[in-house]
């Protein structure tokens, strides 16, 4: 029975495991180097994501305040796996910087609280995860401190991430004090839709589009990116907002299930307002952090759309596009952060003619955006097909022509970049980068992610199959 108890915890028992091998290391008389903290860590974070994927089991513990399903353990998975690309390409970065082991503490203690939030069963339980999860990111936003923008971007996401959680708060109370109860299967029995549980919906939705960078609660989200080292903008772009859209699925298509012809008229408004605000505003940037800032608005657009959808398929393609949005961008910012890492150089306008010097470092950006953008035959093609398919359900297909509009439009500005790293000129372009071992292996992993994930249907059928709670 223990062993069964343990084996339902497995993720988050083998993020602590690793947590206390770090502190250990910390606490230790022995001062290692940069170089070897981060191959141990890379070989760790390896292990825990091939274990993931070990001994599986589904069932619930702590009178069902913690649930593991097979979608549930598929979501960890992702995580983990976008973690540990994040870390690989982080070490250009970090074998210079002198906290090493306070970063991989601090990132861990946020993955352990996302995990804690996914397989929350319990309104309590997910808010707890919350905490854990955003508190430490913040520290993370803040880590080079010798920068202004760094300290700006973590005092904005802590003062945005203190009125979100607040406002999800209130709206947990107002539900706990109209049903009684905080676990998702009685909630989804006890919603009846009176105008307090209606108030306390319109905070939970507002919560989390904060968490998300839903139009109008985006404005902390530009300025966050980029203050945040360029591997903690990764990790806030893809690790933290996945986490949230997937519980953000759950509770509405659980807890506020009886809501569901109120919740989607919501989410049609704030999906055009998100697509639409998030690609104008991409047009206009010359900081690529910025930039991919609010092309991740603009997707959030297109992931709301399938949301709506409310059914199998729409949590399914959800899931699937995380997955896909985790190789697009982190390829991206794979580069991104190289280039960074080395130069310092962080405008559209420095890419220009870069691919006369870094031709393999050019293109894995150019697939990368390409997937972005939603260009077949790339994964993101696939993805935003599902999610389309997904909203269409309802018939609403003046939300499916905004979409499409904007797809066209978001071609605009993606291929921008490209145009300026392919075409443009420029009389001192960057120089021939050389890269290292692990920042090429988690750029080859992106690229075979961006093109095997669409190519591949049995991956979505996969995820479709274990979302059949939905």
């Amino acid at each position: 029975m223990i062993l069964t108890d343990l084996i339902f915890m497995k993720h988050e028992l083998m993020i602590t495991l690793i947590l206390f091998i770090l502190l250990f290391i910390k606490v230790g008389s022995k001062e290692w180097k940069n170089e070897s903290v981060l191959n141990l860590v890379n070989i760790l974070l390896f292990i825990n994501f091939v274990v993931g994927f070990c001994c599986n089991q589904t069932g619930v513990l702590f009178s069902e305040m913690f649930r593991t399903t097979g979608l549930v353990i598929v979501e960890k998975n992702m995580l983990n796996l976008g973690t540990l690309i994040i870390s690989l390409q982080s070490y250009t970065w970090l074998k210079r910087h002198k906290h090493v082991l306070e970063f991989y503490m601090l990132l861990l203690s946020t993955l352990l609280g996302m995990f804690c939030m996914v397989s929350a069963g319990n309104l309590l339980m997910f808010y707890l995860g919350l905490e854990l999860s955003t508190i430490p990111l913040a520290a993370l936003v803040n880590f080079d401190l010798d920068k202004r923008k760094s300290s700006e971007a973590a005092f904005k996401l802590i003062i945005s991430s203190a009125f979100s959680s607040g406002l999800l708060l209130f709206g947990i109370s107002l539900i706990y004090g109209t049903t009684g109860t905080l676990l998702f299967s009685q909630l989804a029995t006890s919603i009846t839709g009176n105008p307090l549980q209606i108030f306390a919906f319109i905070l939970f939705i507002a919560g989390f589009s904060f968490k998300i960078s839903v139009v109008p609660f985006h404005l902390w989200t530009a300025d966050v990116y980029e203050g945040a080292p360029v591997s903690v903008t990764s990790y806030l772009s893809v690790i933290s907002k996945g986490a949230v859209l997937f519980v953000f699925v759950s509770v509405l298509y659980t807890v506020f299930k009886p809501l569901a012809a109120t919740w989607y008229n919501v989410l049609f408004i704030l999906s055009v307002l998100t697509m639409i605000t998030g690609n104008l505003f991409a047009i206009r940037q010359t900081n690529l952090k910025r930039f991919l800032a609010f092309s991740s608005i603009a997707q959030v657009g297109f992931i709301l759309i399938g949301i709506s959808g409310s059914s199998q398929a729409g949590a399914a393609s959800v899931v699937y596009f995380v997955l896909i949005y985790i190789f697009s961008n982190l390829g991206a910012f794979g580069v991104i952060s190289l280039v960074s890492a080395i130069t310092g150089k962080e405008t559209i306008e420095d890419y220009k003619a870069f691919y006369k010097t870094n031709p393999l470092l050019s293109w894995i950006l150019a697939i990368a955006l390409f997937s972005l953008a939603g260009i077949p035959p790339t994964a993101g093609f696939f993805g935003k097909f599902f999610l389309l398919l997904a909203g269409a359900a309802h018939g609403n297909y003046v939300l499916i022509t905004i979409a499409s509009l904007n797809m066209i439009i978001s071609l605009f500005y993606y291929l921008k970049v490209i145009k300026a790293v392919f075409m443009d000129a420029n009389e001192a372009p960057i120089e021939r980068l050389i890269i290292p071992l692990l920042p090429k292996i988690a750029l080859f992993i992106c690229v075979a992610g961006i093109v095997l994930t669409g190519l591949m249907s049995v991956i979505y059928e996969y995820i479709y199959s274990l979302s059949i709670g939905f």
